[in-house]
Order: C-alpha cells, then structure tokens, then sequence
C-alpha cells in the first residue's frame, strides 16, 4: 500500500513539474526585466505567466493524460492483490 502512495506521489511531481517550472522561469524573468524598468504592472506579470503555463499544458496534456491513464490501468488491474 506504501509503494502505491509512493508511485502516486511521484506521478503527481512528474506531471506538475512542467507546468510548474515554466511558470517558475516566466516570473523570474518578468521579475528581471520589471526590476530593470521598474514597471510594476501586476497584469504583466499575470499575464505572460498564464499564457505560458496554458501553452505548456496544450503542449504536454496529452502524454500528462496518458501518464494518469496508464496509472489508473494499473491501479485497477492490480486492485485484487491491494486488498490481501
């Protein structure tokens, strides 16, 4: 039961890792250029963020869907040797 909640855990870092390091690096250098030009619009920093992370999701949600998939297959095909 332990190695279930592990490999959930571990699927959940791997398919919020993208998303969340794009966002990451797209505030980071929104904050860089913000601090160069001291504009401190809080739309400019939403904005660009929003698209980015939307892109990376159009991009990426189909193998981040099969991921989940293949993980219910799993669980559901092993369910009978969970509950001994």
């Amino acid at each position: 039961m332990e190695g279930l909640a592990r490999d959930a855990l571990w699927l959940l870092m791997l398919i919020a890792a993208p998303v969340l390091l794009a966002g990451l690096l797209t505030a980071f250098a929104i904050s860089l250029f913000q601090a160069a030009t001291q504009i401190l619009e809080p739309t400019l920093s939403f904005v660009p963020k929003l698209i980015v992370m939307l892109i990376v999701l159009a991009v990426l949600g189909s193998w981040m869907g099969g991921q989940l998939v293949e993980f219910a297959r799993t669980l559901l095909t092993d369910f009978p040797a969970l509950i001994e």
